[in-house]
């Protein structure tokens, strides 16, 4: 028997290594995208679809170079530079001490990413099977691309897994999250990935470049149209393709006929693969306004793309040894056949993602309407307040202490000022001057416009502010801290699991901060005396009205603006496990078939 090639070694660990880069980058790209170079979800979803379609396109032009000048070994080692271009260039726009423009970097770091992942992509799995000999060797070439696919996914497992740890658990240039450290290390395994292919160049049986037969295919169709159109009235032909017969010879165009015929099979591929990538930008967004936590272990939003290689991994034998039996018993054999149950799949899994959309908009901020207005009260002080306006539906209510009163609902089809009287005749209010408050509430429409009631100049003040509804891109909580305070005081969040957040508050500092989720104990005197304890959930937008009682003597009151992430993101599990099963009968049968 034929022994089976150890160069094959070389060419997994290079595979392995490639990947890790590739997914270890675009798990973390789209939150990047948002969170630090400020587009909108729109916006990078765009960007990270245009890399990829780019990525998806450039294997045509590294097909063309390896078989028609450079061969497979030379295209694979020449891109595999290109590739480490780009992602250098990515690693370095984003640290911040460089100040280097990010923006130009990351866009020119994804056009050489994509030149260079894409030009290999059809390279590698092909020269892998250069090193077998055929027909003799035909089972342990099938073998092969199974586990070819095998590595692609451990390291997208790894990657996936490794990098969202990398950018939200370690802190580095006193951000709370490390980018460049989640691009720098796939970056530095790119470029041990070429020590390890170029290793293994004594070892790898290297085909001399033979001619591109997509260059072939389009002269020879190119020449049969032209012919055509001169002889199409004296030499009529039974078939367009024939008119090439003259210089290209009967078997090739043969060939291209039935490639005419088998190409209908690749017409699915785009739709299938804009499904698929959709978990690194759509599902990975959706997963932020979702619920991670497990006990104390939080899943973060692009942690979710693990569960597809982790799948696959688990899905490639169990498919081999069941699946593919029982179907092949059930008629179900040839690769049309498969194919189209992996679209099926595909679809399906985006039919669960819409009944996730729809539960996520539940729970989703509610946003001040283009003709309305949302109006917030908050008392900051130690007596409940009457109020009296000509707001629409709100035209007597009370504000109790620390209390607060919100309607999101006002009509207002143009700027709009409300008269409002708030009376108290509690003691202590009564005494210090602040029983009544007159004034105006001016509201926008499309916007969220809160007040909050404080003690200014020894009189009750009513303090207005643009207030903002919206969830953390990052699905991070959201506080602002009201303080009716006589001076600066230094209010520390501690949290056991993360960074203590240190928040400086004043009478007149309305500052919304974002903060890590879990348990908190809030402290006054730089940390020396406890307030309150309270939860901060992901997702969740807070008020924290802080009320100064006597000298250094704190009162504290949380409410909640938008509530937190309620749906859990293992609901996303489902949509996760039907389009990985669509990927093992559309991608692996897609590898075999573009070989044979």
């Amino acid at each position: 028997p034929v022994r089976y090639p150890k160069s094959i070694f070389f060419i997994i660990s290079n595979e392995f290594s490639e990947r890790f880069n590739y997914y270890g980058m675009r798990t973390v790209l789209a939150l990047y995208l948002t969170q630090k170079l400020n587009y909108d979800d729109d916006t990078a979803t765009v960007i990270y679809h245009i890399f990829t379609s780019l990525a998806y396109f450039f294997p045509l032009m590294g097909a063309i170079l390896a078989d028609s000048w450079l061969g497979k070994f030379k295209t694979i080692l020449y891109l595999s530079i290109v590739y480490c271009i780009g992602s250098t260039l990515i690693a370095l726009g984003a640290i911040p001490p460089l100040n280097l423009p990010a923006t130009s970097m990351t866009v020119l770091g994804l056009l050489f990413i994509a030149v260079g992942s894409g030009g290999i992509k059809p390279c590698v799995s092909a020269f892998g099977g250069d090193q077998f000999k055929l027909p003799e060797q035909a089972v342990q070439l099938a073998k092969f691309f199974s586990l070819f696919y095998f590595a692609i996914n451990a390291g997208s497992l790894i990657s996936t897994s490794l990098t969202p740890i990398l950018r939200e658990d370690v802190h580095c240039f006193n951000d709370p999250d490390c980018f460049s450290l989640a691009f720098g290390v796939p970056a530095v395994l790119m470029i041990l990935s070429i020590f390890v292919f170029v290793c293994g160049k004594s070892m790898y049986m290297i085909k001399k470049p033979a001619g591109n037969m997509v260059v072939l295919v389009f002269k020879c169709i190119g020449n049969a149209l032209s012919t055509r159109m001169k002889e199409r009235e004296v030499n009529p032909r039974s078939h367009w393709l024939d008119y090439a017969e003259t210089k290209y010879g009967r078997k090739i165009v043969a060939d291209i006929k039935s490639l005419m015929k088998i190409l209908v099979l690749y017409i699915p591929l785009p739709v299938f693969w804009a499904l698929f990538d959709q978990q690194g930008s759509r599902w990975t967004f959706q997963a932020t306004r979702m619920n991670g936590e497990i006990g104390a272990f939080t899943i973060k939003p692009d942690q979710m793309q693990v569960i597809n290689p982790l799948l696959i991994l688990a899905f490639i034998p169990f498919f081999e040894g069941l699946v593919y039996p029982i179907l092949e018993k059930l008629g179900v054999r040839t690769p049309l056949q498969k194919l189209t149950f992996g679209g099926i799949l595909a679809g399906a899994a985006f039919v669960l993602s819409g009944f996730v959309e729809i539960a996520l908009d539940k729970t989703n901020a509610v946003m001040p309407a283009p003709h309305e207005s949302q109006l917030r009260i908050y008392n900051g002080l130690p007596c409940d307040y009457h109020f009296k306006t000509d707001v629409p539906n709100s035209s007597n209510f009370t504000v109790q202490s620390l209390g607060a009163f919100e309607n999101i609902h006002v009509n207002t089809m143009q700027n709009t000022t409300f008269r409002f009287t708030a009376t108290t005749n509690e003691t202590f209010c009564v005494k210090a001057n602040m029983s009544t408050i007159n004034g105006t509430f001016y509201l926008q429409p499309g916007h969220s416009i809160s007040h909050f009631i404080n003690q200014k100049a020894n009189k009750a003040n009513l303090q207005q502010y643009t207030d903002s509804v919206e969830k953390d891109k990052r699905g991070l909580p959201r506080i602002r801290i009201l303080a009716n305070i006589k001076s600066t005081a230094k209010v520390l969040l501690k949290n056991n699991w993360y960074k203590d957040s240190h928040y400086n508050v004043t009478l007149n500092k309305i500052d919304q901060l974002s903060v890590a989720d879990g348990e908190y104990d809030i402290f006054s005197h730089n940390g020396t005396r406890k307030i309150a304890s309270m939860k901060l959930e992901l997702g969740g937008v807070y008020t924290i009205i802080l009320h100064e009682v006597l000298e250094n003597e704190f009162m504290l009151q949380r409410h909640t603006v938008t509530p937190s992430n309620s749906l859990h993101m293992l609901w996303l599990v489902p949509q996760y496990v039907v389009i990985t099963a669509g990927e093992v009968m559309f991608s692996i049968t897609g590898l075999q078939f573009s070989y044979s």
